[in-house]
This record gives C-alpha cells, structure tokens and sequence, in this order.
C-alpha cells in the first residue's frame, strides 16, 4: 500500500536515487528545477531552482544518479548541465556548464559512470562531459551528424536513457531520423548507422550485450524490431500493436516485458527464439521498471 505522497511539482519529468540509497532527486519542468527527498520519510532535503527564463524557470530534463553521491542532470530552455554534490545534503554544492548546445532534451551516464551524454534538440549532435573531469568542460560529439539529410517532423522525444553498449560500441536513436547511431566509445566518433522502421525511441541492449530491441514513435508505435549488436542486422521486426512504449529485459536478459497501451497489455516475449510467450492485462501501460535497476548506475 502506498505509505508516504508528496506533490512535490506540477510536471515532473524524471528521478533519481543516490548511491547511498537515502536520497530521492526530482527533475521538474514546472516549477524548473530538482528538488531532493530523504528516502526514508520523503522530506524535502533541498530545492535546487533553476536557472531563470521568461519569467519561469528552466525545464530539467535527464536526472541521473553518479557516482560520488552526485546527480547530474540538464536544463532545457537554457543549455546547461549541472552536477549535483550531495555528500554534505545541508550544503549542496553546484557545479553548472553553460553553452552546452541548444535544447539538451535527455542525458545518459555510462554504466560505468565516467561520462553523462546529453542529446541537443536544438541542433544535430550530443554534449559530452567526462564527469572524472568536468573542469575541462563539455565536447561536442556526433556534431551535424544529420547534415545536408531532411529531417522528419518528430512526434516524440527520443530516450537517451535507452540506449545500449554492447563491447566498445553505443547504440543510439537519431532525432528526427529513421536511423540507429553506432559510436564508438574508445573516440566517440560515428561508426556507422542502422536504417530502421521509424523514428526509434527507445535503444535497449540485452544484459549481455548482444540484441539490441528497438522501439518506435507515432506512426510506427506498432512494431518493435531486434538487431544484432555484432552484424548490425535487422533480425526480427515484431507487430506488437499500437502504442508500444516501454520494454525492460529480465535481469539475465531471457525475457523482454513489453507495454502495449492501445490494448491495455504487457506481451512478454523469449529473447532467445524472439517469440511472445504470454500476455496479461494492464490498464493504459507504458513505463515498466524491474528491481534490478536499483542496483545499476544512472537507471
């Protein structure tokens, strides 16, 4: 049963849990900012606004928890990336990177925790920070991956929360483009991309690395399709039914779970012969979240 409830903002866009477990961040578009909870009775530790714009503050978009007892996340409207430090939570320490790029629409940390990616809306391109390093700034990578191409109008954000590392590659969805960037993560350059059904908006990689499940926005939120991280083949394209919205894999990545929100229903399928195995009902579905994630960074 539900114990503690706190209206905390009027549209909160993401969370994030330390990595001490005892605190809860918040990421708002109204009122703009981050507000930070005590885990255990949701106390409000601190209300970090953000930056000022038009008479409201910053959207906050893309939380993540770090490592360092840290929490980075970027501001929409006003191009930044901020870190942070809670290790002292009644003096939380701020450190802000400006002039980022236009519209940082979601971020992402490495599974390692070394480097936090915010995706630019605003422009082709994504920001990168070396967050063993912020001192040296932000680099710009994938710049004008999209250009001299026509862009397609985009009828939902990508989710750079999604996306997948499998060996020393990152798999990642283009905005605006029926494609899946390949980048290295020894240069961060382009490796390659993969045509896919539509504009993809989740990214996710099996635990091990070696399928890669791809999902889409309206019009093509009907299907799913599977790729071979190795081959970068198209494997299976899955009719799943309109309104497909989330997958998580099981923790050993046997089963995909899957959120079909036109039929009120989770599908669940076998990873290994890529076939559905059950169905149940569920009203209205989209996110899904196994417990596993508690003990991963960034998720």
């Amino acid at each position: 049963k539900i114990v503690k409830r706190v209206l905390q903002g009027g549209n909160s866009i993401g969370g994030a849990i330390s990595q001490d477990g005892k605190l809860v961040a918040v990421s708002n578009y109204k009122p703009g900012g981050v507000k930070v909870f005590a885990a255990d009775d949701l106390s409000l530790v601190a209300d970090i606004p953000a930056t000022p714009f038009k008479d409201k503050h910053s959207k906050t978009v893309g939380l993540v928890d770090a490592p360092g007892q840290r929490f980075v996340f970027a501001l929409y409207d006003t191009g930044e990336i901020w870190i942070l430090d809670m290790k002292q939570p009644d003096k939380p320490a701020i450190t802000k990177l400006t002039h980022i790029g236009k519209l940082p629409y979601d971020g992402l940390i490495t599974p390692d925790g070394h480097h936090y990616i915010s995706g630019l809306f605003g422009e082709d391109g994504l920001a990168l920070l070396d967050l063993w390093h912020p001192e040296k700034g932000v680099t710009r990578i994938l710049d004008h991956y999209g250009k001299g191409e026509q862009q397609l109008p985009v009828y939902k954000m990508p989710h750079l929360e999604g996306w997948a590392v499998a060996g020393n590659q990152a798999f990642l969805p283009a905005v605006g483009h029926h494609d899946v960037l390949v980048v290295s993560t020894d240069d961060w350059k382009e490796s390659g991309r993969i045509p896919v059904y539509g504009q993809p908006v989740f990214v996710m990689a099996r635990p091990d690395g070696r399928q890669l499940w791809v999902n889409f926005a309206f019009p093509n939120n009907d299907t799913v399709q599977v790729i071979d991280s190795e081959t970068q083949k198209i494997i299976k394209t899955l009719k799943t039914g309109k309104g497909t919205l989330h997958m998580e894999f099981s923790p050993r990545g046997e089963e995909v779970w899957i959120s079909v929100r036109d039929k009120d229903e989770i599908q669940v399928y076998d990873t290994e012969t890529l076939t559905l195995k059950t169905r149940f009902p569920a009203h209205k579905p989209s996110g899904i979240f196994f417990t596993n994630r508690a003990h991963k960074t960034g998720l």
